[in-house]
């Protein structure tokens, strides 16, 4: 089909149509639609050149061929002349339009200009945004800060981790940076990584794995985590300087069948040959997916091994993809293979008999649970968010507690709301995380340390700090003789996860100092979640039963104590006297309620 563009002629016209269609012969036979076998013209220039000429006021038109075999209709503007008749009609009555003249002179109101060649801007207007490096919100272009975490649009988070300003822009060179350069020196005369007893698994090649095509929104879990970790590890001359690292290695299928289906294994594999795919709506892989999995899940194992062993104290996996939602035949939850599984059954064989996995992640490690929900050698412990299974994923209930055998084996404390601090995960380690491994006494301990309950994560909406981060890992580096790995999980504003795990790696090289927690008194659903807790559990930990007794009678004084509070607060309340005649009426009710004769119970937050 070929268009016709560019059509022009006088200001005030009338339509006429040409019909074309094609001949035997080829050419094309022009035909005029109305009486008029002449009109005036300008240049009419299609898109394959001129179509007809024009000789002073007379216009000839000239066969055309190769026009396409459908007809098409082209408009030739002409003169107009019956709406100014009208309009000349109407303004010689010299009277003004009723609405009945409007009616039947519609056409009066018309644009007169033709606006048939009218189109679209190309380019529309376009609301300019960004997304903020440390916790990805969305911000609109005439702000610098963001406006949910405050962090600069230039922030050199990236390379400083935590140490960088948050309100400054980055700049090539900073007096910080090189005054921590200095201290660096200091740390590595007094230090040397030779003599460190910590162990760091961290690959380059594990930045790989990252979303494809973004979305509306950036994926929360991408490389920048490991980027802002490792920025302020340097940054801070803890590594490289006083840890060592340990070469990173592919975890062989072999490994994997222990812990995953050979489905399962087999189908992360594939992933490798494709660009973009997805297991769930939010658990993407790309073609070096399967290989940062396989390096992370390598790292881990061998740092257990390392541990256990003695070549190393302690150690902290800086790895990802994560691992605790991936079960035996399913990868979930950004997670592909179960990175806390395979350090503990490497431990195993190392010769580890028993293994406690703490998992102080916001979320639910649904994956580590099913895989060992009836082993007794693993001991499985998670704190999370559950709201009552409201909250991703909705497993990890506190009557959760393993199957087969195994009852007892798996400890779920579930919190009831959002916001939970310092103070409850304190209260719940005093009281049900440290009598449970005590007793059970592990050789291994692993933290599958998810850093999204810290202060500004915004999937786990939680506040504890990274001062509750260390306090954790002091309270749990005793259990098993010092034997203890940490590996990274969950945790998505880059401020909050770097620096939780900065203190964490500095309680694993001994620097507690800043560990000392005050005694405070957890809140009120914090210790409901407690108490319900270890009501359940102390049928299989018998050791529970005297501290469910104190804090059942600390429970009824705390109780007794708001039930005094409300009554103070409604003996205070101002009574409004109503009409006694009232009592009688219509406003009987009213009366009543006035009165104080019924109360109306007041929903407790």
């Amino acid at each position: 089909m070929i268009l016709a563009e560019n059509i022009c002629g006088n200001s005030e016209h009338n339509v006429k149509h040409f019909k074309m269609g094609h001949l035997k012969n080829g050419e094309a036979e022009i035909s005029l639609r109305k009486q008029n076998d002449q009109v005036p013209c300008q240049d009419f220039i299609g898109r394959c050149g001129n179509l007809g000429s024009c000789n002073g006021d007379k216009c000839e038109a000239k066969n055309t061929a190769g026009m396409s075999s459908d007809g098409l209709e082209i408009q030739i503007p002409s003169a107009s002349t019956e709406p100014d008749a009208k309009k000349a009609r109407l303004h010689k009555e010299n009277r003004e339009m009723t609405f009945q003249d409007m009616y039947d002179n519609q056409n009066l109101f018309d644009d007169e200009d033709d606006d048939s060649d009218w189109e679209p801007l190309e380019k529309p207007v376009e609301v300019l945004k960004w997304f903020c490096t440390n916790c990805t919100m969305v911000n609109f272009d005439d702000v610098v800060h963001c406006d949910i975490c405050g962090e600069h649009k230039e922030s050199g988070i990236l390379r400083l981790g935590f140490f960088a300003s948050p309100l400054l822009k980055d700049a090539s060179a900073t007096d910080l940076e090189m005054e921590i350069k200095e201290q660096d020196k200091d740390k590595l005369m007094r230090n040397p990584a030779g003599n460190s007893s910590t162990a760091i698994g961290f690959d380059e090649r594990m930045l790989l794995h990252s979303e494809v095509e973004m979305k509306s929104h950036p994926h929360p879990e991408r490389p920048d985590r490991l980027q802002a970790i490792a920025a302020s590890l340097a940054t801070a001359g803890i590594f490289p300087g006083k840890c060592y690292p340990i070469n990173a290695r592919e975890i062989t299928k072999e490994e994997l069948r222990k812990v995953h289906s050979l489905e399962h294994v087999e189908a992360v594999d594939l992933t490798s040959n494709l660009l973009s795919s997805y297991f769930t709506s939010d658990t993407y892989a790309n073609e070096h997916s399967a290989h940062a999995a396989r390096l992370a899940a390598g790292l881990c194992a061998d740092l257990a091994s390392a541990i256990y062993s003695g070549r190393a104290k302690n150690g902290f996996a800086l790895v990802r993809p994560p691992g605790h939602h991936a079960g035996v035949r399913q990868a979930m939850g950004f997670c592909l293979h179960n990175n806390a599984a395979v350090a503990a059954l490497a431990a195993q064989a190392a010769g580890a008999k028993k293994v406690l996995i703490v998992d102080w992640d916001v979320h639910h490690g649904n994956g580590t649970q099913e895989i060992f929900d009836q082993n007794k050698s693993v001991l499985y412990v998670s704190l999370h968010r559950h709201e009552g299974g409201k909250f991703y994923p909705g497993t990890g209930a506190a009557d959760e507690v393993g199957t087969m055998g195994a009852e007892g084996y798996c400890v779920n404390v579930p919190w009831s709301r959002r916001g939970v601090g310092d103070n409850d995960y304190i209260f719940a380690f005093q009281h049900v995380v440290l009598p449970i491994a005590s007793e059970f006494a592990p050789d291994f301990t692993i933290i599958s340390a998810g850093f999204d309950a810290a202060r500004g994560d915004p999937l786990g909406c939680c506040d504890v700090t990274p001062a509750g981060y260390a306090k954790m890992t002091h309270m749990l580096n005793d259990i098993s003789g010092g034997k203890i790995l940490v590996i990274l999980e969950g945790g998505y504003n880059l401020r909050s996860i770097s620096s939780s795990a900065t203190a964490v790696v500095k309680v694993l090289l001994g620097e507690s100092s800043e560990c000392q927690q005050q005694n405070d008194l957890p809140s009120k659903s914090g210790l409901q979640t407690v108490l319900e807790v270890l009501k359940i559990q102390m049928n299989f930990w018998p050791t529970l039963a005297s501290t469910f007794t104190n804090l059942e009678t600390q429970w009824g004084i705390y109780s007794s104590l708001e039930n005094q509070k409300r009554q103070t607060r409604k003996r205070c309340r101002p009574r409004v006297i109503a009409p006694f005649w009232w009592k009688w009426g219509r406003k009987s009710l009213l009366y009543h309620l006035l009165t104080g004769h019924f109360n109306v119970k007041r929903r407790s937050l």
